[in-house]
């Protein structure tokens, strides 16, 4: 039997898989972000909720504390960026938002995090390895 028939029949499945994940990803998408709001609004509105014991306005930090949180860039997605650049120099933000599944928005804040810390740079609309 020659390999023919087996390669075409390979491509097909794959052609079909792609189509129906770009299909699904929008409503993977859109159950997360809901699941995100559902888990904030737990418990706001229905009398479960008890007040905060800190003040609502001028919340600010005390002199040499640090603030909270991780820093921009430093998570998983920046290191899925930068090491998308490596693979791929001259990748565009668009792009890396498709092969990462996510929002283009959140790069437009990590890449520049990321050059300033001298692990890329960019070169007119793409971005390459530092």
């Amino acid at each position: 039997m020659e390999g023919r028939p087996v390669t075409d029949f390979l491509d097909e499945k794959r052609k079909e898989i792609d189509s129906r994940l770009r299909e699904l990803g929008p409503l993977v998408d859109e159950f997360h972000r809901l699941e995100k709001a559902a888990a904030a609004l737990a418990g706001v509105g229905n009398g479960s909720a008890r007040s905060s014991s800190r003040p609502s306005s001028g919340r600010r930090r005390k002199a040499g504390s640090a603030p909270r949180g991780r820093p921009r860039g430093s998570g998983k997605r920046a290191l899925q960026a930068q090491e998308l650049v490596a693979a791929s120099p001259g990748i565009t933000i668009p792009e890396l938002a498709d092969a990462m599944g996510i929002q283009a928005n959140y790069l437009y804040r990590v890449m520049p995090t990321l050059q300033g810390e001298g692990k890329i740079r960019k070169e007119g609309k793409g971005w390459h390895p530092a």
